[in-house]
């Protein structure tokens, strides 16, 4: 998914663009966050980075510490054994345009295992570890697509119909195309039971929820109906899934929708966040409150979800992290700072969350990714 708006302009994706490089400014330090990857007795020690200030009422986070230091940086996602990061970065010159990297967060070393051209979204280690799955659009130009992101003095994310899927070696190596259909094909995670993907695509001309096997067979529709869905998760019993949708609530909702579709745009400005069965039935929504809400998340629990919102912020451009159950209650606030914080994720073991947020930018609009443990 690319940044929404008031998102990409709280937050310039960075640090410097070699295949393999350290952590931007993050020494390594005696401070650790420590997780254990399933199989393993001895916890494994978070190194990467370095710990930072936690802020006042964010108290489910716990020992936060900074990841990246600089540009912008968003979507990161664990490995299934909790030890590296994949995760998506832009810092110009070097990197014009979102590639994707992958840290070790043992020791904080990053490598490109993108291909340096195009523009690039939505990484995601498949089960074993040893491939990613990302979206692409280097096949079409060397040079990323323009990203347009306001039009009629609006917010958009654009849709890239040159976006296709692929999937790559952890260290960057075999690279393999797994959709070759006309229309944006993106925003793919995986299964953690079966491996399966589910990913959004416009193939049908509508945005829509999918889900196909990891070489790209088997492809069945999940959602069918008006408006945006997409940036779908699944839960950790791989039963169910979690999404972002759209709501056009009249008729000149639905026009305006089909008429920025047309052009390759879809407003953000208006996005509940929803479930329904790994197979879309039983879809419903769970939050109501008519602001931009987006990257949802299972919590362990497979009932309570964590997800961004600006439902905060009168204005609609500053983002926190909530929590909410399926079921719509229950709804509360986990970030507090008075700029962005989105795209969280459970660890593995659902003892460490990773969010991206622009708190302690060097520069304005930097995006950094940070860890935290979870305190419930």
């Amino acid at each position: 998914m690319t940044l929404p708006s008031p998102l990409r302009r709280i937050s310039p994706l960075l640090c410097t663009a070699l295949a393999t490089l350290t952590a931007c400014g993050g020494e390594t330090t005696p401070e650790k966050v420590t997780t254990a990857p399933s199989g393993e007795s001895a916890p494994f020690e978070i190194r990467a980075g370095k710990p930072v200030e936690p802020l006042p009422g964010e108290k489910h986070l716990r020992n936060v510490r900074q990841l990246t230091f600089g540009g912008e940086n968003a979507e990161a996602y664990w490995s299934f054994d909790g030890t590296k990061l994949v995760f998506q970065r832009t810092l110009p010159p070097e990197i014009p345009a979102d590639q994707i990297f992958v840290m070790d967060l043992a020791t904080g070393e990053e490598r490109m295992i993108s291909t340096g051209k195009g523009r690039t979204t939505c990484a995601y280690f498949l089960k074993g570890d040893d491939r990613i799955v990302f979206a692409s659009t280097h096949i079409a130009a060397d040079e990323p697509p323009p990203a347009v992101r306001v039009i009629e003095g609006k917010y958009v994310w654009p849709i890239f119909e040159t976006y296709e899927i692929f999937t790559v070696g952890v260290d960057g190596s075999d690279l393999k195309r797994i959709t070759e259909v006309e229309g944006y094909d993106a925003e793919a995670t995986v299964d953690p039971i079966t491996g399966r993907l589910v990913f959004t695509s416009m193939r049908d001309g509508e945005l829509e929820v999918y889900t196909m096997e990891p070489d790209g067979s088997d492809v069945r529709r999940v959602t069918s109906r008006e408006g945006y869905d997409g940036g779908a998760f699944y839960s950790h019993d791989g039963k169910k899934l979690v999404l972002r949708s759209g709501f056009p609530s009249n008729d000149d909702d639905v026009a305006n929708y089909r008429r920025l579709l047309a052009q390759g745009y879809v407003m953000p400005s208006r996005m509940e966040i929803t479930i329904c069965d790994a197979d879309g039935s039983n879809f419903r929504q769970v939050t109501d409150n008519g602001k931009a809400n987006f990257a949802p998340y299972w919590h362990p629990d497979n009932d309570r979800i964590l997800f961004s919102s600006s439902m905060g912020d009168e204005t609609g451009r500053n983002f926190d992290i909530y929590m909410v159950r399926a079921d719509g209650t229950d709804l509360e606030q986990i970030t507090t700072s008075p700029v962005f914080d989105g795209f969280p994720m459970f660890s593995p073991d659902g003892r460490y969350v990773v969010f991206a947020s622009n708190r302690y930018g060097k520069e304005r609009g930097d995006t950094n990714i940070f860890v935290a443990e979870w305190v419930e």
